[in-house]
């Protein structure tokens, strides 16, 4: 793990008014990254050893934890994130919990990868979050349970060593393991509440899965496909591009501010690997006083390689789902999407199949990686 400011120490009591007026953050290096804890890719929180306050599930929630004074239930204050009770000692000589008690949780990664980064996100959290957290990851095949996950014989690794953690706070680490993993421990030291779980990094998709499929989306972030760039995220990110699904509402895609000027907008991708491009799919699902006019599709092969447009300037209708299929198939590594002049798509799609030696790549470094 590489040492990155966080926000350990108490935060002040809620004073009321914006709930987020004391909140304490960073900008950190790892968010342009995907979240492969997102729900939306498959992730789920499989397990936890306590949830008697506030459920598991709430970790891995998209949208920012909520706080309402007044939420009261059976059991006591209702907390938007994961909370447990408070640990207690052996005895009335000694009432404190060891250095050793602490609470879990069983993370699945949506999608397995290398993780660049984790946030965990104590928003709200004042007087009851943890006094430190450590993340550990491991790599188990297929769809493992939580008992199989917790044998004795599942090899674990420390991403984030025990490390003091501040109240109300993003407090995040850097990661520095070049591993692909499955799945995730979280644990809290050695009680008390997380409100949102975030790990950055970038997918490693499984080669004889990709091969088995044979056709399948090539710039899909599940199959390994990632955002290089884009011209403006004013509304929302363009990784929103390229996930699973089609878009349910207008904030689950791509929308760019409106331009006064007479260029236009763009995102860059590269491909999980060389892959020869068969058809197009350019989806502008909910967006329909705002979406793109026109849009044009262009590759290349080989960082250095040169831009070919494979699918010229095209008319796009709101809400629709348009489909391209290519005269003759197209190698490439990395593809661009033009918007004109600004506006947004809720979905990329570029189906194909990967070359021989774009196959030989993936399975090579998924090796590599302990996949």
């Amino acid at each position: 793990m590489t040492a990155i400011p966080h926000f350990t120490g108490d935060a002040n009591p809620y004073g009321g008014g914006d709930p987020y007026a004391d909140y304490r953050t960073a900008d950190f290096p790892f968010t342009q990254y995907a979240n492969l804890a997102d729900r939306q890719l498959g992730a789920g929180v499989i397990a936890a050893n306590d949830e008697f306050f506030a459920q598991r599930e709430n970790l891995l929630v998209p949208e920012a934890a909520e706080f309402d004074p007044e939420h009261f239930g059976h059991k006591g204050k209702i907390m938007d994130g994961w909370e447990t009770r408070r640990r207690r000692g052996a005895s009335a000589e000694h009432p404190w919990p060891t250095a050793e008690d602490h609470d879990w949780a069983l993370v699945r990664l949506g999608a397995p990868g290398v993780i660049r980064g984790i946030v965990v996100d104590t928003a709200h959290f004042r007087g009851n979050y943890p006094q430190a957290v450590s993340v550990e990851g491991a790599s188990v095949p297929g769809s493992p349970s939580p008992e199989e996950l917790l044998a004795d014989d599942v090899k674990w690794t420390t991403l984030v060593p025990r490390t003091a953690v501040g109240g109300h706070a993003a407090n995040g680490f850097a990661v520095a393991v070049e591993q692909r993993f499955t799945h995730l421990r979280v644990n809290q030291h050695p009680d008390g509440g997380i409100a949102r779980l975030r790990v950055y990094g970038e997918v490693v998709p499984d080669p004889t899965w990709l091969s088995v499929l044979g056709t399948f989306d090539v710039v899909a972030l599940e199959n390994g496909g990632q955002v290089e760039d884009a011209s403006n995220l004013f509304y929302s990110p363009a990784t929103n591009t390229i996930q699973p699904g089609r878009s349910r509402k207008m904030d689950d895609g791509w929308e760019t501010r409106r331009r006064r000027d007479t260029g236009n907008d763009w995102i860059r991708y590269q491909l999980v690997g060389r892959s020869e491009i068969r058809a197009i799919e350019i989806d502008t699902a909910y967006l329909k006083g705002n979406s793109a006019g026109w849009a044009s599709v262009s590759v290349k092969n080989g960082v250095d390689g040169d831009w070919t447009e494979i699918l010229p300037r095209t008319r796009l209708q709101p809400d629709t789902n348009h489909r391209f299929t290519l005269a003759a198939t197209t190698v490439a590594t990395h593809a661009r999407v033009d918007i004109f002049p600004d506006g947004g798509i809720s979905r990329l799609r570029l189906y194909g199949s990967l070359t021989a030696e774009g196959a030989s790549r993936l399975a090579a470094r998924h090796q590599e990686l302990g996949g």
